[in-house]
């Protein structure tokens, strides 16, 4: 039957079509399946994994042996067939640039909901919920939200005042938890002194954890042979730009430092996970600098000025900063200008490609929390 005479069933073989993520080589294949609508001759592609494509061919051909409007058997998008990005160098290392690259992502998530909507499907949900009136928090959620509206992807929010009490914090969270709209939900930290981070975030289903937090999803992470449901997003968008500009992982030493739940622990599981032979440096790390020098990849996300210095670089090697600091610098209007963990105008003249502050991590992980949310609401079909 065509897809207008019987769009549930077609909407369910599609979404049966859909299968995760498998690998190859350390790399993501994409899921895909292909369907085709005759009545407006168009073709499309939607592909669900870890990165994915999504394209519109217009006057396409029917379906080989069989007319317009039947659901074709779903087939694989291998990676190279993904858009690549070349890294741009004026001098010293090539650019890794982490906005390029998420306004690449974003715009592919854009297509996959409009996807979504044009076969009369509900679009992905996201629920913010903020607490208190931090202005780095408050300027953090509208971001969010604003990336969500240009995603097409629907938001919803709750801000809730500092006196609020722990229950009543987990109360809306449950809400938002038994709202079938709702894909993901996320809690913007940090919550206000005196409220236990820990019992708020449980109360926040794993099957709608799209920052990736729950123990089980990073126990999951870490156990071979299993997939998390989540990759904590700015973990998740450091490995994307390594593999989206092509950086060699398999078989490649690899320090991170820092091991923050949020990013450094997760960093390099999934750095392990993709072949690399990993080294995680902390302040109990003795010769730190050693570890980092014998390094062809380094994550720095320790959360320290311009702690990485030029002569922890292995000449070569790829650098990605994950720090966002405030250094006081009087030139500036603001009386201060952002820094990352690495100090960047040593690093860039040894290093073979190297991510700025700001413009690098930064932008990947809203990025990776609308791909998250794309994929909570893909999984919940």
């Amino acid at each position: 039957k065509g897809w207008r005479r019987r769009p549930l069933a077609a909407a369910a073989h599609l979404i049966l079509g859909i299968f995760w993520k498998s690998h190859r080589r350390g790399r993501f294949f994409f899921s895909a399946c292909f369907f085709e609508d005759s009545n407006r001759n168009t073709k499309l592609h939607m592909a669900h994994s870890s990165q994915f494509q999504l394209h519109a061919r217009a006057r396409a051909p029917p379906p080989r042996g069989g007319g317009g409007g039947q659901l074709q058997r779903p087939c694989l998008l291998h990676r190279r067939n993904a858009t690549r990005i070349r890294a741009s160098s004026s001098s010293g290392a090539s650019i890794i640039d982490g906005k390029l690259t998420a306004g690449q992502i974003r715009q592919e998530v854009a297509l996959a909901v409009s996807a979504l909507t044009s076969s009369g499907l509900r679009p992905p949900g996201l629920a913010v919920l903020l607490v208190g009136e931090r202005k780095d928090s408050a300027t953090y959620v509208r971001n969010k939200k604003l990336a969500c509206e240009e995603a097409g992807i629907v938001s919803f929010g709750t801000d809730l005042p500092d006196t609020a009490t722990q229950q009543q914090v987990i109360d809306a969270v449950k809400a938002f938890a038994d709202d079938p709209n709702v894909d993901g939900i996320l809690v913007q930290l940090p919550l206000p002194d005196g409220m236990d981070e820990r019992a708020v975030l449980s109360a926040v289903p794993i099957e709608k954890d799209v920052d990736g937090f729950d123990p089980l999803n990073l126990g999951m992470l870490a156990t071979r042979g299993t997939e998390p449901l989540f990759v904590p997003c700015t973990a998740a968008g450091c490995l994307e730009l390594l593999q989206r500009y092509d950086v060699p992982i398999r078989g490649k030493v690899a320090a991170v430092v820092g091991r923050s739940n949020i990013v450094g622990t997760p960093t390099a599981m999934l750095l392990q996970n993709a072949g690399a032979t990993v080294t995680v440096v902390h302040s109990q790390t003795p010769d730190a600098k050693a570890v980092c020098a014998n390094a062809d990849i380094v994550v720095a996300a320790c959360g320290v000025p311009e702690m990485v210095r030029g002569d922890w670089i292995k000449p070569g090697a790829a650098v990605i900063d994950v720090g966002i600091n405030a250094k006081d610098d009087p030139t500036k209007k603001r009386g201060y200008r952002l820094v990352g963990d690495v100090a960047f105008d040593e690093a860039k003249e040894v290093a073979g490609a190297i991510t700025p502050v700001p413009g690098g991590v930064g932008p990947m992980t809203i990025a990776m929390l609308l791909k998250n949310t794309l994929d909570a609401r893909m999984r919940s079909s």
